[in-house]
């Protein structure tokens, strides 16, 4: 069995996320791609929604899918949300399946600021978003240290525990978690930004109805 793992805030979960699910299940031949929103994310600083309202958004908007799943492990567990403790857990509750975890170059280059960063590929493969026409080589995104136990393979490049890192393609749509707050502060419309589903839901609970602040 071959899973994708997007982990994120999701606050709110929006069309792009569930467009990268699509194109990223179907390019690497995923049977399923399951969804982790964030608990207590160490790395954020912003506004974020209660957990409970973030999972139910992204339970609406994956509920029409069936290779789309949500799993809340993260929100279970106690203490901020380490995407290593994430796939630690993963790989062993679907022991024998191929992981393939779902990032975007920009984060590729960030890992060194992540906790335990060596370890994550030697618990998954790794899947990084590219735009059409992005050339830079897989290498240059991965901050040295982390690059030394990669060489190259058929399709990018291979970690000597043998998982990949791969460069896959995908239509960049460009919408963003922070510009629906906004809208939707401002009463402004989200419509065609986030689906229906969710888009009735923030309205329902008034989310995101005071403009967002930063927190020090």
């Amino acid at each position: 069995m071959k899973l994708g793992v997007l982990g994120g805030t999701f606050n709110p979960i929006h069309l792009a996320h569930l467009r990268l699910c699509e194109e990223l299940r179907e390019s690497l031949g995923l049977e399923r791609v399951l969804l982790v929103p964030a608990g207590d994310p160490p790395l954020k600083n912003r506004d974020v929604a209660p957990a409970a309202h973030r999972l139910e958004m992204v339970r609406r908007a994956t509920a029409s899918n069936p290779a789309l799943e949500v799993d809340d492990l993260e929100l279970r567990r106690a203490g901020p949300s380490y995407t290593v403790d994430t796939l630690r857990e993963l790989s062993a509750r679907h022991s024998g399946a191929e992981l393939w975890f779902l990032v975007g170059a920009d984060t590729l280059r960030d890992l060194e600021s992540w906790r335990e960063p060596a370890r994550l590929f030697e618990l998954a493969n790794f899947a990084v978003a590219t735009r059409p026409g992005y050339v830079a080589p897989l290498r240059e995104l991965l901050p040295p240290e982390l690059a030394r136990p990669f060489r190259d393979g058929p399709h990018g490049l291979v970690h000597a525990s043998g998982h990949e890192l791969r460069a896959v393609r995908f239509t960049p749509l460009e919408i963003s978690a922070s510009e629906i707050r906004r809208r939707a502060a401002s009463g402004e419309s989200i419509r065609y930004l986030v689906p229906d589903e969710v888009r009735e839901y923030i309205a329902k609970h008034r989310l995101y109805s005071h403009p967002p602040t930063d927190r020090k």
